[in-house]
């Protein structure tokens, strides 16, 4: 198991759910990480794009290297998160990185005043004259950060997933509106939808290669994950954001966390979402309280509106088989897909054969730039936002043992899983679901 090893501030500013009151600061950690021989100058021009990170994990520090591997012109140049020990090893990776991944070191123009920690860190960040964030906090701030972005006229590439309940989703599919509106950009961390196999599967799927689709299979099985050992020193909430991956209200389970892009990939060649969805699932084997109150494994039939079904699967134990793909059935063939590899099976066959693909990773950056560039910015905000309401009703089905209608989740849920408030002290954590017994909200 993964271990953390900095000891974390603890502010004690009290911020509610609503507006996230409170100061961001910049920290001492931070700032020790620069050292005297950082290039630190504005990138300046009409040509250069400011990018702004928000959540500087693993997963957000990843998303500025490929950004910045995948684009020309574009400079980092301010950083946020809640935790102060979260940007100082961030701003080390992104520097020790940018000779191996052949980034040139005048992409990274980040000033020690330009990083702010705290729970409203993300309102400093957009504040800055940047011209693209990337937000990769925990999936139950991605609503809030969202619309703050859009509202102060950033661009936007957005991990996955979109938000953890309805409420959440409603809420992130009024921004990608209001983005359409103001001519904004928004690109999901659903990679496979910039993927060379995928996309040119789907074409053909659409075109009628294998008929009517029928019916589909997808999956998201494998072992366990980090999990990050509580320290005496931390707070409920402290330990709970460190250990995000394990609480509903912050990562939406793994069905919502992980599974989403197996999910994604069956909508896309439905070219619809699910109707209604039956589930199951359970906590066999990560039973322990640093695991939260999260599944490890869950099986979910959905029904699509011409009737066919889907079975989902997704498990996070050791020791099982394996597996992450999709199977999708036609009238007239099959298809098979998965994070490298995709194949047509029937009267139109086609398999993928490219030696050296590149690196989806990048691609979504790329393609988001280009846009932008383009003065035609993509807008991907409602369709991830359906997709993630996929596995959220999924989840809630499991949960709860109820068949579930999509419009009823949709637009009368009135789940929604913020704490309320944000801040560094008690919060205890929600009862593991059990079905048959768990309330449907």
């Amino acid at each position: 198991m993964a271990k953390t090893t900095n000891k974390p501030t603890r502010p004690d500013t009290r911020i509610s759910r609503r507006n996230f009151l409170g100061g961001a600061v910049s920290t001492a950690a931070s700032l020790a990480a620069f050292g005297s021989a950082a290039k630190l100058a504005y990138a300046a021009g009409s040509d250069k794009l400011r990018l702004g990170i928000i959540g500087c994990g693993g997963r957000g520090t990843g998303a500025v290297l490929d950004c910045l591997k995948a684009t020309d012109g574009v400079v980092l140049t301010t950083m946020g998160d809640i935790f102060d020990d979260r940007i100082a090893g961030s701003v080390g990776t992104i520097r020790n990185k940018l000779h191996d991944r052949k980034i040139g070191e005048d992409k990274f123009q980040v000033k020690k005043e330009n990083c702010f920690t705290g729970f409203d860190s993300y309102k400093k960040v957009l504040a800055s004259d940047i011209d693209i964030v990337i937000l990769s906090t925990p999936p139950h701030f991605r609503p809030i950060q969202l619309a703050a972005a859009i509202e102060a006229g950033k661009n936007v590439f957005m991990e996955k997933p979109v938000a953890v309940d309805p409420v959440g989703i409603r809420s992130v599919i009024a921004s990608a509106k209001l983005a359409k509106q103001k001519g904004l950009g928004i690109v999901s961390g659903t990679q496979r939808r910039h993927q060379p196999h995928y996309l040119e599967i789907m074409k053909r799927i659409h075109n009628g290669d294998i008929g009517e689709v029928v019916a589909a299979q997808c999956y998201w099985n494998q072992g366990g994950l980090w999990v990050h050992d509580r320290k005496p020193e931390w707070s409920d909430m402290e330990w709970q954001c460190k250990n995000w991956l394990y609480f509903t209200w912050l990562s939406g389970d793994h069905i919502v966390e992980q599974h989403v892009h197996n999910l994604d990939v069956v909508n896309w060649a439905f070219n619809a979402h699910p109707v209604k969805a039956m589930g199951m699932g359970g906590r066999q084997v990560r039973t322990g309280p640093e695991y939260g109150n999260i599944f490890d494994h869950f099986a979910v039939e959905y029904e699509y509106p011409n009737g066919a079904r889907t079975l989902s699967m997704c498990r996070q134990i050791d020791g099982c088989a394996e597996r992450v793909s999709e199977h999708i059935v036609g009238t007239k063939g099959t298809v098979y897909t998965d994070g490298a590899n995709g194949e047509i099976k029937g009267p139109k066959p086609y398999k993928y054969e490219e030696e050296n693909p590149p690196n989806p990773y990048e691609l979504e950056h790329a393609d988001l730039v280009a846009s932008i560039r383009s003065g035609k910015p993509l807008n991907e905000g409602i369709r991830v936002a359906e997709s993630t309401m996929t596995a959220i009703l999924g989840r809630m089905s499991a949960y709860t043992g109820r068949e579930i209608k999509w419009d009823w989740v949709m637009n009368a849920s009135k789940l929604d899983l913020s704490p309320a408030k944000y801040e560094f002290g008690d919060l205890p954590v929600r009862p593991i679901a059990i079905p048959g017994k768990t309330e449907l909200i």
